[in-house]
């Protein structure tokens, strides 16, 4: 093996190159060739300088971040609108026509909603990135001969790393030291269960689940030490390959993206074509002036365009976002928001997401008697029952003898952490930690000599304790039916017995069809002189004492939150690659399978992606799953027309969740990878939270909805009173750049209000809108029609009215521009409730409605008063007499529209009845 300084001359001339790295089979390498390979030394690693010019070398030890759009592209992809490229032709004939304000404002308006847009799509990215921050990883390394933590983003190949349990592996490593090591890689493997670890090479051939001297990026050690040599970094580790893989995956788009993008082209569509035919009209049967006649057919355009929509979606949909982050979702890309709100099929991760991540021991049985525990996670909170009462552990020899068995052949810790109990080590030992901190037995008087660790072959483990008073003794625990083969007799409160074979697999079976995971104890008393164990120690006289049962029990709020999705229609299906048994415990504990069967990883290899799709309908537990698994139940799902979010952690969730409706990640144990994949990333890892953003998405389809509602009905009273004035011959009574003001100025402040409107009640008992049906159905048609004549009509009376009294121009379309703004003002109370009256549900229930509503009275009173603007937009300042006038007929407006709900509240009753 080359030494430290013998390494550093050799790098001078020659560092192995990244293609080197990537193809070497570090895990069938011996330690000393490894070492020799990567040219470092294992006592002093490398040298400070030497890192930094690995680190130059091979790059960041981070994932590439995929293709993602520089800010100059997000700006200009917010221009990529059809209502926009009109919207810009306008400005274009205005510009020729040296109509220099028109032209302007109609710019001023495409830029602003370019500026939101892009401001609040950065919004989300930011927050994301700061739960990277958060959860940034350090690394344990040896340089110059000397222990230091850095920044695992600075971690190169031949860097020398010390790992403990409760670390995360910040690259990929070949272990060339290690103590009872075990790694956790179901986020690359989806194995389940922790794997131990060698120093010894594996065959060539091996698949990186056998790959055992090796340990992987973002997979964590949840049992022993060891020390490592780096072998891969960023892009070159098993992860950074699958995330090079990810951009084979089909993504798909958004029921609102393809809604919003549909009805902008037929508007965009429609308004070209009427434009066409009024301007034939105009030049044909009309007098007016060619330059005339281009800027009517221009203001016809802008006020068909709905300029204000794009921004007021964003808003709201922005507004959704940080309403989202305080409930520990954030989201990742703004139109996802929305799409949660048309979810039909929540598949879900079981542990830590719908469980509480934390082994809880339950149920503890001796020869004699069966004890029941109180109490959930790592907190001693609790007691020990018999037959509902509470007993004291000491009471029994044998319960006693029990607890202190797993309590001492044990190797976490419990501790207190702020206002949280944590383990260290492994939660299913630091769940019998717990039960002893409960019985409140101490092991004060013994001492730990030996140790024989628990392998996968043996399945035990087993320590060797002196007491002070009682002499020595050796622990066991393990599998049950190890175990059972191991002993002859079984532990009783009076001394011991002959093993009673029958009744311990009796009580195995029911302690295992409650979902439990089963460990047994037994117990052996060896002479004073003995001072190790070993195998042979444990063949003969060992004494079966019990059997203890826990779970990683439900969180109590995603059983609410469940039972709150189905009431809303949202299938919950849980998959996990834990025991058909325990899932399904577990999930009849959820209320998710409600007495169906579950089925099992090994059944959905066999079945034809037909049979699947049938499989996926019938059943709500899928058991002894690999990740690779949901990417078929997502596609299956979605061939039913289903709109499916997807919860995933490990690496091989991506490919799901990236085809996924919306993938749901997990901020705490989920990967880079899958955070990158995800449309949304729960900070909790809580499911409550996932039921939470599905409601928080459903309003705010409604509030869009109500604000499309809104909106639409300006562009058609304006339009309406274009097209009127066209066919009558008469000048404009709104000229283009009123035209732009209005709808900006109402969307900008009553539209946004109806953004902050809360959740209608009743919103999470109703079924899942249909994806597929029109954001604009038949009666929002109906309802645009009927207000833009009210609107429109009671605009054109009062400025024909005005005309025919002689009023000047300026001053009759400057009242017909505030009768406009005042008909949205009082349509705006229509719009918060579709169907109910607002005198019902509250006038002044949303509060920024109000405020809103204030903000425009002061922009309009500089709009009519301010010098300025009366030459930007050709108006002039009015007599106080005739805001009665625009009160007036804003007022009708509200009346009218009220009756019209009334009319259909009837209409919708006598339906029901006949129904």
């Amino acid at each position: 093996m080359l030494n430290h300084t013998s390494a550093l001359n050799i790098l001078s001339i020659h560092m192995i190159s990244i293609k080197e790295i990537s193809s070497a089979t570090w895990h069938h390498l011996k330690v000393d060739e490894v070492l020799d390979k990567l040219q470092t030394d294992k006592e002093t690693g490398l040298s400070s300088e030497e890192a930094k010019k690995r680190l130059e070398h091979y790059g960041s030890n981070e994932l590439p971040e995929q293709n993602k759009r520089g800010p100059l592209i997000r700006f200009l992809l917010q221009f990529h609108n059809m209502l926009i490229y009109v919207l810009l032709a306008a400005a274009v004939v205005t510009a020729l026509m040296d109509h220099w304000i028109d032209t302007w404002v109609i710019l001023a308006v495409v830029v602003i909603n370019a500026i939101i847009g892009f401001v609040q799509e950065g919004k989300a990215e930011e927050a994301l990135e700061n739960l990277k921050k958060m959860l940034s990883l350090k690394a344990h390394v040896i340089r110059d001969g000397k222990r230091h933590e850095i920044d695992a983003k600075t971690v190169v190949p031949g860097d020398i790393i010390e790992l403990e349990s409760g670390d995360k592996i910040p690259a990929d490593v070949r272990i060339i030291y290690e103590r009872n090591l075990k790694a956790e890689e179901s986020a690359l493997t989806g194995e389940s269960q922790p794997v131990q670890k060698t120093i010894e090479p594996v065959d060539k051939d091996a698949v990186i689940g056998d790959r055992k001297s090796l340990g992987f990026s973002s997979t964590m050690i949840t049992y022993g030490r060891a020390t490592a040599v780096v072998t891969g970094t960023g892009a070159h580790t098993e992860i950074g390959k699958i995330n090079t893989m990810m951009t084979e995956v089909e993504k798909l788009t958004t029921p609102l993206i393809k809604q919003i993008d549909e009805f902008g082209k037929t508007l965009s569509f429609m308004i070209i074509g009427m434009v066409a035919v009024m301007f034939a009209f105009g030049y044909f049967f009309r007098d007016y002036e060619l330059s005339e006649l281009f800027l009517a057919v221009i203001g016809l355009a802008v006020a068909a365009i709905p300029e204000g929509l794009p921004a007021i979606m964003t808003i709201t949909l922005a507004l959704g976002v940080q309403r989202m982050a305080s409930k520990n979702a954030i989201i990742r890309k703004l139109p996802s928001v929305e799409t949660l709100g048309s979810v039909t099929v929540i598949c879900s991760d079981k542990t830590g997401t719908l469980t509480k991540n934390e082994m809880t021991v339950q149920t503890v049985i001796t020869s004699e008697k069966a004890y029941n525990v109180e109490g959930t996670g790592y907190a001693p909170k609790g007691d020990i029952l018999y037959n509902d009462k509470k007993v004291a552990a000491d009471e029994s020899k044998t319960l006693k003898k029990l607890i202190h068995t797993v309590q001492l052949c044990n190797n976490a810790e419990v501790e207190k952490d702020g206002e949280h109990w944590k383990v260290k080590g492994d939660p299913t030992e630091g769940a019998l930690i717990t039960l002893g901190l409960k019985s409140e037995l101490k092991t004060d008087g013994f001492k730990r000599l030996d140790i024989i660790p628990f392998e996968s072959e043996h399945k035990f483990m087993a320590t060797l304790h002196d007491s002070e008073n009682d002499g020595r003794f050796i622990f066991l625990k393990g599998a049950p039916e190890r175990l059972l083969d191991m002993c002859a007799a079984q532990q009783t409160d009076s001394g011991s017995e002959d093993l009673n074979h029958d009744f311990w697999k009796e009580q195995i079976e029911a302690i295992a069809s409650k979902g439990e995971r089963v460990m047994a104890a037994a117990i052996k008393r060896v002479d004073d002189s003995v001072s190790e164990i070993d195998m042979d120690d444990l063949k003969t006289d060992m004494v079966f004492v019990g059997l203890i049962g826990m779970i990683d029990p439900p969180r109590p709020e995603a059983i609410e939150a469940i039972k709150t999705c189905q009431e809303a229609g949202i299938k919950v299906k849980m998959i996990t690659g834990d025991h058909v048994a325990t899932a399904k415990a577990i999930g009849e504990q959820l209320g998710i399978c409600d007495g169906k069967e579950a089925i099992t990883g090994s059944e959905l290899e066999k079945a034809t992606d037909e049979e699947l799709i049938e499989i996926s309908r019938k059943y709500d537990i899928f058991a002894r799953t690999s990740p690779e698994h949901k990417l078929r139940l997502v596609t299956a799902l979605q061939a039913q027309g289903e709109i499916v979010a997807m919860t995933g952690d490990g690496v091989n969730d991506a490919p799901a969740l990236k085809r996924s409706n919306v993938g749901v990640a997990m901020g705490i144990k989920g990967t880079e990878v899958t955070k990158e994949a995800s449309e949304m990333v729960l900070t909790d890892d809580n499911f409550a939270s996932i039921a939470a953003a599905v409601e928080e998405g459903r309003t705010i389809y409604d509030n869009l909805r109500k604000a499309i509602l809104f909106i639409l009905p300006t562009n058609g009273a304006e339009a309406f009173v274009i097209l009127a004035a066209i066919l009558m011959g008469i000048a404009l009574p709104i000229t283009p750049a009123q035209i732009l003001w209005v709808n900006m100025i109402t969307a900008v402040t009553l539209a946004l209000a109806l953004s902050f409107e809360p959740t209608e009640a009743g919103v999470m008992k109703r079924p899942p809108r249909d994806s597929k049906s029109p954001i604009i159905g038949g009666y929002f048609l109906w309802r645009i029609l009927f207000v833009s004549l009210l609107i429109g009509g009671f605009t054109l009376m009062l400025y024909g009215y005005l005309k025919s009294e002689g009023y000047l121009l300026e001053e009759a379309r400057t009242i017909a521009v505030n009768v406009l703004v005042a008909g949205q003002v009082f349509y705006l109370y229509n719009c918060r409730y579709l169907r109910d009256s607002v005198f019902k549900k509250g006038f002044f229930a949303n509060k920024v409605a109000l405020i809103a509503v204030g903000v425009l009275i002061v922009f309009q009173m500089v709009f009519v008063y301010a010098p300025f603007m009366n030459v930007w937009f050709g108006t002039m300042p009015i007599k106080t007499i005739y805001w009665g006038w625009v009160i007036g007929a804003g007022f009708s407006v509200f009346l009218l529209v009220e009756v019209e709900k009334w009319g259909f509240r009837i209409y919708d009753r006598r339906k029901q009845r006949a129904d």
